[in-house]
Parts: C-alpha cells; structure tokens; sequence
C-alpha cells in the first residue's frame, strides 16, 4: 500500500493538487451509460433548450422579429392583407400580423410550465438510438409525442393571449373591413388554431437550436450530466 501512496501523491502535485485530478476524472466518460442515464442527460438537454432558447420566444419581438419563428399569414388572410392594402388600411394589416405573433409571445410565456412538464414526464423507449441520431433527434421526439397533449393545453392559452394583447379586436376589425370590399369571397379563419401550431411549431425550432448546439459545441454541454451523455455520441464520429 505505501507503494501506491507515493505515486498518487506525485501525480496529485503534478496537476497542482488532486481538486484538479478529480474536476478532469469528472468530465470524462464514466462507466457504462445505461438507458435511464441517457434519457436523462437527454431530458437534461431539453430542459435547456427551452430555458436558454424558449424563453427568447416570450420577450417583445421574440416572434415577431426572429425570422426563423416569425408567424406569418396563411394563405386565405393574404389576400385579406392584400385588400386592406389596396383600400390604404396597411397600418391596420400591419397592426394585425404584429399582434398575432404579439399573441404568441404571451402565450408562450404563459405556457412554459406547460412545456417543462411535458419533458420531464417523457418516457424514451430506446434513448440511445436518438442520441445517436441526428442534430434534432431528441427535439423531434419531443415533438412526436407530445404535439396532441401540448395542443390542447396551449390552444386555451393562445385563445387568452388573443383577447389580453387585443389581436381579437383587431383581427375582427380586419376581416369585417375586408368581407365589406365588393365582391371579394368572404373569410372566416379559426386564427386561435392556426397561431396555437405555429407558435408550437416556434417552440420546437428553438429547442431544436439549443440540442443541435449541445451536441455539436463541448461548451455548451454545462453539467456533468450533459457532458457523460454527449461524451458517448462524440465516440460515435470519432
């Protein structure tokens, strides 16, 4: 035993003490990952993709002015944007399409507990297959099963957010302006359903930015945890 004590003691100074010994034995791969720990680190990675990206989302202009989430018109209010155009309403149309994606913001801010929830109840059947897949693996699967459940919880608070920011007043102000122009086809669009998928839609491409980042950008890996798991889909490329 007094043979390994010298060595070790060395060693320790080397690195200039063993605190450091141990914080570099920490960030390596340790051990056999098991399913549990690899669902875990992948929770771990959502979880920061909605705290660092998501959250973007909820401040003012977090959709309106982030071009990779910016809700547009569907096609049907296009030409409702293109007639109140043609008549000089296009600060009216302009005031629409902001408070939609103003909608959005709020409900999103509202809604993000909803969100966390949804990872930290998700059940991965073969955790390791979507760490070794592709940048967005874990968000799509994120996506895949919890779009139904997220739907109906955000759908309510989207309708809410509608009314709160006043996008409803104005969107119905919009459309009567609109089916009053002469011998345009008449428009009555669900709004509440289409800003509840496309604001989803936003949530899932942020969370999708932060995994991508996370698996591509050792830095980004903060914890322990992350770094154990993405330790394993690194070997992969290696």
């Amino acid at each position: 035993m007094k043979k390994l004590i010298i060595p070790i003691a060395a060693l320790c100074l080397t690195l200039s003490g063993c605190a450091e010994l141990q914080q570099v034995a920490q960030q390596l791969p340790q051990g056999v990952l098991t399913n549990a720990d690899i669902a875990s680190g992948l929770r771990e990675a959502l979880d920061k993709g909605i705290d660092t990206q998501v959250s973007k989302l909820t401040k003012t202009d977090g959709f309106y002015k982030n071009e990779l989430v910016k809700i547009l018109l569907p096609p049907e209010l296009q030409k409702v944007d293109k007639g109140l155009r043609t008549i000089g309403l296009g600060s009216l149309a302009d005031e629409g399409l902001k408070l939609m994606n103003r909608a959005a913001e709020d409900a999103v801010k509202e809604a993000t507990p909803i969100f966390v929830s949804a990872v930290k109840n998700m059940t991965f059947t073969d955790a390791k297959n979507i760490l070794l897949g592709a940048d967005n693996s874990a968000t799509v699967y994120l996506q895949n099963t919890t779009s139904t459940q997220l739907y109906s919880k955000f759908n309510p608070v989207i309708k809410s957010s509608f009314s709160k920011v006043g996008a409803d007043r104005v969107w119905k102000d919009m459309i009567t302006r609109y089916n009053s122009i002469p011998l345009v086809t008449k428009v009555n669009p669900d709004l509440n359903d289409y800003v509840t998928q496309k604001a989803l839609d936003g949530v899932f491409k942020m969370i999708a930015v932060e995994e991508k980042d996370i698996r591509n950008n050792l830095a980004a890996r903060t914890t322990a945890l992350l770094q154990r798991v993405f330790a394993l889909q690194d070997n992969k490329h290696s």
